[in-house]
């Protein structure tokens, strides 16, 4: 069954619940890390976010995606989250957030590239202007929030993951078309726990000795984010092309920002207000559809074939 590739009000809506719970994992990662290594942080994030899959595949008898897909799924799953997670929360111990969110606003790009290049979706320049146009707005977003903004080795790993993420969205897209979302969305969780188990061997030790507010960290980030956050996620790039979803990531610097206002009365300047505005505009941008000629055949992406 071919997906509609169009933002309708319901992948619009599974957008914004998965940045509303990404945008909070930045704070609980740190907040976790002050007892836990990356690794562990990593491992137990994804055993809770499987575990949560586990349950739902089972509650709603949805099946395993075909086998000729597991070892590409199983690829996907190890480099889209195994690798993400580790990369970006080894980085989180040195790089300062604001130059992490900068780096990791770098996503919808990379994405629109792959996906040009692996699906053959078609980018306008409105399209490409816009997401140029989100990047300058993320941009004076963080650079108003007056923390530190500078490069240094470390942020390196905060690119591997801006890669990683990439290919993960990009190459599920072809795999929803003839699997369960959730099927496939599952699999990739229970291939990244396992990758990441190696990193995280000592979890068990530093959870009978970590206070308790850091373990619900851990379990915030294993549902919310992770669980809640990849399967919304995943339900509106179902539903609309990679390169269109994914530009809505430009979102969640303001979001953070927003979400700090509300909860620890840190009120924006007026630079980190028009920052969010030029953002917004350029997801708009990006993602407006030119109205084509009657006479003319509406242009779609390319349908992905079905062997």
């Amino acid at each position: 069954m071919q997906t509609p590739e169009r933002l309708d009000g319901r992948a619009l809506s599974y957008i914004g619940i998965a940045l509303l719970t990404w945008s909070s994992a930045y704070a609980a990662i740190a907040y976790a890390l002050a007892s836990f290594t990356p690794g562990e942080v990593a491992l137990a994030r994804l055993a809770i976010g499987s575990l949560c899959f586990a349950v739902l595949l089972l509650v709603k008898r949805v099946p395993l995606p075909a086998r000729r897909d597991w070892p590409q799924l199983a690829l996907l799953g190890v480099i889209g989250l195994t690798v993400y997670h580790l990369c970006l929360n080894t980085a989180e111990t040195r790089v300062a957030s604001g130059t992490a969110a900068i780096l990791i606003s770098l996503v919808p790009a990379a994405t629109a590239a792959l996906s040009a290049i692996w699906l053959r979706e078609r980018l306008s320049p409105r399209t490409l202007v816009g997401l140029g146009v989100a990047l300058v707005g993320v941009v004076m977003v963080v650079l108003a929030s007056g923390k530190d903004v500078k490069f240094e080795p470390m942020a390196a790993l905060v690119l591997v993951s801006v890669l990683a993420s990439a290919i993960f969205f990009v190459g599920q897209k072809p795999l929803f078309a003839r699997n369960s979302m959730l099927g496939v969305t599952g699999f990739t969780f229970f291939a990244g726990m396992l990758g990441a188990l190696p990193f995280g061997l000592g979890l068990p030790h530093a959870l009978a000795v970590a206070p308790a507010s850091h373990i619900w960290a851990l379990v915030w980030l294993g549902i919310a984010p992770t669980f809640i956050g990849y399967v919304t996620w995943n339900a509106a790039l179902h539903r609309a092309s990679a390169s269109q979803v994914s530009s809505f990531i430009y979102f969640s610097p303001p979001i953070a920002v927003l979400i700090g206002w509300v909860w620890l009365g840190e009120r924006p300047g007026w630079l980190t207000l028009v920052g969010g505005v030029v953002t917004v505009g350029g997801v708009v941008l990006a993602n407006a559809r030119r109205r084509a000629p009657s006479s003319a055949a509406p242009v779609t992406t390319t349908p992905v074939k079905q062997h």
